[in-house]
């Protein structure tokens, strides 16, 4: 593989050229509000980071989230040639000055390619322009909580097997 420029267009923003490593063919990724169609793309992408980003009993929580809340907050997807690759949303909270990360994910055989910091990057856009939005917060685990650190977040707290048996919950804070 060598490094390629891959063409990623924001819907209804500009397109935002990045380099990462990729296969001899140029990719063009788009990252776009979720619609109830995206249900079980994301779903896929749920399933494939399990058990090591999420825990199975979580699925229900999440589907219900996609069933029920992901249209109103924000939700975003990433797609790839018509799949969904990556999703993640954010919403605010009753107080309004702060608004949360949720259920954020990568297609597993992805990871590491850039399409998490893309992601994290439109969903902090989105936040920033959100009037009265002053910070972000997350929780996470222990296997991603490194990615948020380097995106400015820092440590709030610590939950030992706060998701499960052997999956920490760390929680985040990230002022705007």
């Amino acid at each position: 593989m060598s490094a390629v420029t891959v063409t990623l267009r924001l819907a209804r923003e500009a397109s935002i050229p990045i380099v990462m490593r990729a296969p001899e063919h140029p990719i063009t990724d788009i990252v776009r509000r979720y619609t109830p169609q995206d249900r079980s793309g994301c779903l896929a992408v749920f399933d494939g980071n399990v058990p090591t980003y999420f825990n199975m009993a979580e699925r229900d929580d999440f589907t219900g989230f996609l069933d029920s809340d992901a249209v109103a907050c924000s939700y975003q997807v990433v797609e790839r040639y018509g799949r969904i690759v990556a999703c993640g949303g954010f919403a605010v909270d009753a107080n309004s000055f702060s608004a949360g990360l949720c259920w954020g994910m990568v297609a597993n055989g992805l990871h590491n390619m850039g399409l998490g910091s893309v992601l994290t990057a439109a969903r902090l856009k989105s936040a920033r322009n959100t009037p009265g939005v002053e910070q972000v917060r997350l929780d996470t685990s222990q296997h991603t909580q490194g990615f948020y650190r380097r995106s400015g977040f820092v440590v709030e707290g610590i939950v030992p097997d706060g998701y499960g048996p052997g999956l920490d919950r760390w929680d985040m804070l990230l002022r705007l």
